[in-house]
């Protein structure tokens, strides 16, 4: 999940912004269109989350969209502190008893929240 901008520059002209958004699209377009993974979730301006089955979090290609994304915005946020805040929740952690339906939670679906 990602929510909010960075506010260091005009909207449209953030970098920061624009580097954490393309890559999130990335992993999206990485997970659906090069695993065959479902995808579901919400994609707008300034408020961006992705979940995936649980079943395939563990496939070796889901592993490396997902880790490739999270280590890149993971240096973005270093290059631009204060501006880009990375954070680990687990899903269980976000979701309410509706949401779990009383299962046990998979593993994360994002490791890499920036805020």
């Amino acid at each position: 999940m990602a929510q909010g901008h960075t506010e260091i520059a005009e909207h449209g002209e953030d970098i920061a912004c624009a580097a954490v958004s393309a890559l999130l699209q990335a992993a999206w377009v990485g997970l659906t269109d090069v695993a065959h993974v479902e995808v579901t979730g919400r994609r707008r301006s300034g408020d961006f989350e992705m979940r995936w089955p649980e079943a395939v979090r563990d496939r070796a290609d889901v592993h490396a969209i997902v880790a490739t994304a999270e280590l890149a915005i993971v240096q973005i946020a270093d290059q631009f502190r204060g501006a880009i805040r990375v954070v680990r929740e687990d899903e269980a952690e976000r979701a309410g008893p509706d949401e779990t339906g009383g299962q046990k939670p998979g593993t994360r679906a994002s490791k890499g929240i920036p805020r």
